[in-house]
C-alpha cells in the first residue's frame, strides 16, 4: 500500500482534479508550480476552491460501496499490516536481513520511492510530453511517468477520455495496470468495463497539439 488516504478521500480529490483541472479548485493545480503539484500541495492548506469544489462532486458510489467502507473504516490498521508488518517481516524471516535492514528498505525506502514515483503522475505528466487529445490542458503523454507508474503516463488520453478503464490508446504498451484488470475481469472482479472507439479517438486528436495529426485526418478520410 502507497500510504495515500483511504479510498474516499482519494476518490474525492482525483474526480475534483479531472472535474476543475488547472484551476484553483485542482487540488494539485500545476500553474502553481512543478513542486506544488509534486508534494507541496501535501505540505500547505487547501485552497479554499478545493474545499468548496469538493463539496459538490457526487461520492454516493464510494458510500454505498461494502468493500471502500471496510477498506476505510480499517485503513489505519490495513495500513500497518499490510504497509509495515508484513514487509518487515517478509525481510526478517525470508530474506534472513536484520529487523532494522528490513524496516528501512522494504518499508521506508519502498513507501519513499513508490510515493515520488505516483507523484510524477500529477507533476511531470502535467509539465512535459504530448498533448495528443487536448492541447488547451497541461495533461500530457509521458512515457517516462508511464514505466514508473506501471501505465499511467498516458495522461492526455486519460482526461480526455476519463472513463476509459484502459487510459491509453495504446493498449498494453507500457501499461500492466491494463493489463492487471483485464485479467480481473476474466475471473469476474472487473465488469462494466469501457473504452473509447477507433472513430472518437481520432475525432480528440484533431484537437491535439499535432502529434499523430497527418495519420489520423489520413484514418477519417479513409473511413
Amino acid at each position: 500500500m502507497k500510504i495515500m488516504n483511504d479510498i474516499y478521500i482519494w476518490v474525492r480529490d482525483h474526480r475534483v482534479h479531472h472535474k476543475f483541472v488547472d484551476t484553483d479548485a485542482d487540488p494539485h493545480n500545476i500553474q502553481r508550480g512543478f513542486f506544488f503539484a509534486h508534494m507541496g500541495w501535501l505540505l500547505c492548506k487547501k485552497h479554499p476552491d478545493v474545499i468548496e469544489k469538493g463539496k459538490t462532486v457526487d461520492m454516493s458510489d464510494i458510500l454505498a460501496d461494502p468493500i471502500a467502507n471496510f477498506q476505510r473504516k480499517y485503513f489505519k490498521s490495513l495500513v500497518f499490516l499490510v504497509s509495515f508488518v508484513i514487509p518487515t517481516l517478509f525481510g526478517v524471516y525470508v530474506l534472513e536481513e536484520s529487523l532494522v535492514m528490513s524496516f528501512c528498505f522494504l518499508v521506508m525506502a519502498r513507501y519513499v520511492i513508490s510515493l515520488h514515483a505516483t507523484w510524477t503522475v500529477n507533476s511531470l505528466a502535467h509539465y512535459t510530453g504530448y498533448q495528443t487529445f487536448d492541447a488547451s490542458q497541461e495533461a500530457r503523454e509521458n512515457l517516462l511517468v508511464s514505466i514508473l507508474t506501471s501505465g499511467e503516463g498516458w495522461h492526455n488520453y486519460h482526461h480526455v477520455f476519463p472513463w476509459d478503464y484502459s487510459t491509453s490508446e495504446l493498449g498494453y504498451y507500457y501499461n500492466l495496470t491494463k493489463l492487471f484488470i483485464d485479467l480481473m475481469a476474466k475471473i469476474g472482479q472487473a465488469y462494466d468495463l469501457r473504452s473509447a472507439t477507433t472513430v472518437q479517438i481520432d475525432r480528440k486528436k484533431l484537437q491535439g497539439d499535432g502529434f499523430h495529426r497527418w495519420y489520423t485526418v489520413k484514418r477519417l478520410h479513409e473511413d
